[in-house]
């Protein structure tokens, strides 16, 4: 996980993220932009101590990246190794993820999505 915290964290950027998610979100799905949006809005966070904001503009970094693991190109299974790392990531920084963060990602999806299944969002928040 170090290795790819290093050699991803110079590719995240706000502007890449947004144009990434408002491109790719339904091929993504629900869950994989769920999750970086907790990451996000949690990297927000004043309090975010920085050694979590490392680790999730690593991870951001990598869900950015288009040749990864597996080439985010491939229909649904391009984003199965992201949303693998972004899971393992995310309970590492679950402390830092609180209702305000939820409530703003939630909120996101609405905007990406229109109507969504907040069922499928349980299994995550579940983690935290």
């Amino acid at each position: 996980m170090k290795k790819i915290i290093e050699k991803y964290k110079g590719r995240f950027s706000e502007i890449k993220l947004w144009s990434t998610l408002k491109k790719y979100a339904r091929m993504a799905g629900v869950k994989t932009v769920y999750t970086v949006l907790l990451m996000f809005y949690a990297f927000k966070r004043k309090d975010t101590p920085k050694w979590a904001k490392t680790l999730i503009t690593g991870l951001l970094g990598y869900f950015l990246a288009p040749i990864d693991a597996i080439p985010d190109l491939t229909p649904f299974v391009g984003w199965t190794d992201d949303l693998g790392l972004l899971s393992v990531g995310i309970v590492t920084v679950a402390g830092y993820i609180n209702k305000e963060v939820k409530d703003k990602a939630r909120k996101q999806l609405t905007t990406l999505f229109g109507e969504y299944d907040p069922a499928e969002l349980e299994e995550i928040d579940k983690r935290l």
